[in-house]
């Protein structure tokens, strides 16, 4: 006889590939079904909220002594934003790298291609424009003016970094948002580690995450180090595309190529 507190058969086992497949391609459907002023104020916020990130990174810089290890602590304040968006269910630009072409590639159709590349502008443009606005307040307003000097310290490199540099550097940051999608499933009760985990490899990386990245390129252009068309051509361009190579070309095709066979 079992004993009572021995798990049920199939009670603690993970969800299979096909299993997690069709729970993100579920959402995504969901995602692609709601309003444009729904999607439009939730990347909105989502671009507000990530700034979060770059103001606790900029607030441990400013505190701790400069040492060789300090980027190693710092960069867990990258960590932050991302875990207010993603759990808090905003819409955030690369999540839906893989979130809405899994029903994409699963049923392909003109109609669902105009959901996806609706939903992809929309967010995107809220994020940045949310993004903006928080910098604009970071900057003017609630930072200090030590961090706001270390707000433009560590987003200076971007200035400097080539346009096929900084799309190289958006690729493992769109791959590793995107890994957060497909974990989550099997991480119910976890996902705060799954998030900061994540996260903090692209902060420790220095890798282009576009949204982050607006809110610091922002902070540059309002501290006049650079010029609005240097900002999105230079920045904002290349690290989306690279941000889309490595969350739906290399993540969500490789998961769907994995379960194709296994699922309607």
């Amino acid at each position: 006889m079992p004993e009572e507190n021995e798990p049920k058969a199939g009670e603690s086992m993970r969800l299979t590939a096909p299993e997690v497949y069709q729970a993100i391609r579920h959402e995504g459907e969901d995602e692609l079904a709601r309003p444009v002023e729904s999607l439009w104020w939730s990347g909105v916020g989502a671009g507000f909220a990530i700034s979060a990130s770059v103001v606790a990174r900029a607030a441990l810089h400013d505190k701790l002594p400069d040492n060789s290890w300090r980027p190693l602590i710092e960069d867990f304040g990258y960590t932050v934003g991302f875990l207010i968006v993603i759990l808090g269910r905003l819409q955030l630009f690369t999540e839906n790298t893989i979130t809405v072409i899994l029903p994409l590639v699963a049923a392909p159709s003109f109609k669902r291609l105009f959901q996806t590349a609706r939903l992809w502008v929309v967010v995107f443009a809220a994020n940045v424009v949310g993004a903006t606005l928080a910098a604009l307040l970071a900057y003017y307003g609630y930072l200090s003016p030590s961090q706001v000097h270390a707000a433009i310290k560590i987003a200076q490199p971007f200035v400097h970094s080539g346009w096929v540099k900084i799309m190289l550097k958006g690729i493992p940051a769109g791959f590793l948002i995107a890994s957060i999608v497909w974990m989550t499933p099997n991480g119910r009760g976890s996902e705060v580690w799954v998030i900061i985990i994540a996260t903090y490899i692209i902060g420790i990386g220095d890798y282009a995450h576009v949204v982050v990245g607006s809110v610091e390129i922002a902070i540059l252009f309002f501290a006049g180090q650079v010029s609005l068309f240097h900002s999105y051509f230079f920045f904002l361009v290349p690290a989306a595309i690279g941000n889309v190579l490595g969350g739906t070309v290399l993540f969500s095709l490789l998961a769907y190529g994995q379960v194709r066979l296994e699922i309607d």
